[in-house]
């Protein structure tokens, strides 16, 4: 027998929301749509209900406000609502699927974050639109010298050391227009440096502050930016029953095509948190190309993998080990252990 007695389905938007309740009978009490400023003194006047929201902007911060109301609200991604939609697209018809699956025991849940959650993951969403930026702003920068027959090396170091000189240089018949243009996007492109160097050291303060944050630094390939975006995502794990559940949400596990007792593994899926994914990944590359000739466990292990299967596969490898040992030690509350041998 359920511990509630009625059940919501409300599909978020920005003014106008979808609301479908029922009694743990199935019968509808509630089939309709309401404006922003109606959704609370809508729910407000409904007996205690769980409620079932979709994962997208502003869910997290919907949840928190209908849990105060005395309501359980639960977060879940779309792909558990889309096979609970049995009739056209449109709203109250989302509702209404999404009513449904926070009923069914296979959905799997979102964590509500926490303001404080939100802010950290905010630093890194801008931090990440600025490094596509300032990526943007060079290509740009280099394609309009090269127009005037000015080229330079690869490299942001490069860049920023030449383009300084170009502009200077009164004998390349760089017009002056031209040179006004790009010494705006030059003076811009420092800003962007600035901004992305002001956030690694945001990062850097709050993994003093976090006690969990400073033993996930001890993992080889871990950072503050990751430590800091991990937390901010997952908390302690608590979503998730094992590692491997952790890593198979981050993508890092294979795909699998099996069937007649006949098991077939592909590449890694790249289901889940691509950012989290992309993170651990890179942070992966810096150790595995800069083992030398250590004699750790961790670092032998990495170069057997390397003679049998190659660099990216070592790579994706030890990101998915990282992602385990990271899950262990937030679920468990344990330390990092290092192995010499």
């Amino acid at each position: 027998m359920s511990d509630y007695s009625y059940y919501c389905g409300i599909d978020l938007a920005k003014n106008s929301f979808s609301l479908h309740a029922i009694d743990i009978h199935g019968k509808v009490i509630l089939h309709k749509s309401v404006s922003r400023k109606k959704l609370l003194t809508t729910i407000a006047n409904m007996p205690p209900m769980k409620i079932g929201l979709e994962a997208c902007g502003g869910a997290h911060y919907w949840a928190r406000t209908l849990n105060k109301l005395g309501h359980d609200t639960k977060i879940m991604a779309v792909k558990y609502v889309i096979p609970h939609r049995t009739k056209g697209k449109n709203d109250l018809n989302d509702a209404i699927a999404i009513c449904s699956a926070v009923q069914s025991p296979a959905t799997r849940f979102v964590p509500i974050k926490s303001p404080e959650q939100q802010a950290v993951l905010s630093v890194h969403r801008m931090r990440e639109h600025w490094v596509r930026e300032r990526t943007a702003l060079m290509n740009r920068i280099r394609a309009l010298l090269s127009e005037f027959g000015l080229v330079m090396p690869v490299g942001r170091s490069s860049l920023m050391k030449i383009v300084p000189l170009m502009l200077e240089d009164a004998e390349n018949e760089l017009p002056v227009l031209a040179r006004e243009v790009l010494a705006n996007a030059y003076h811009h492109l420092q800003m962007l440096n600035q901004q992305i160097a002001d956030t690694e050291v945001t990062f850097t303060h709050l993994t003093k502050s976090n006690d969990n944050a400073k033993r996930l630094l001890e993992v080889r390939g871990i950072g503050p930016q990751t430590a800091t975006a991990i937390l901010a995502s997952i908390d302690k794990g608590q979503q998730f029953d094992k590692s491997r559940d952790f890593s198979a949400w981050l993508g890092l596990v294979p795909k699998q095509y099996s069937t007649g007792g006949k098991t077939r593994l592909g590449r890694i899926t790249k289901h889940g948190d691509k950012y989290l994914r992309t993170l651990l990944v890179h942070g992966a590359r810096a150790v595995v190309t800069t083992l030398g000739d250590k004699q750790d466990s961790l670092s032998k292990w990495c170069r057997d993998l390397l003679e049998r299967r190659g660099m990216n596969r070592t790579i994706v490898a030890l990101a998915a080990k990282n992602a385990r040992i990271i899950w262990s030690m937030l679920h468990n509350q344990t330390q990092y252990e290092y192995k010499t041998a």
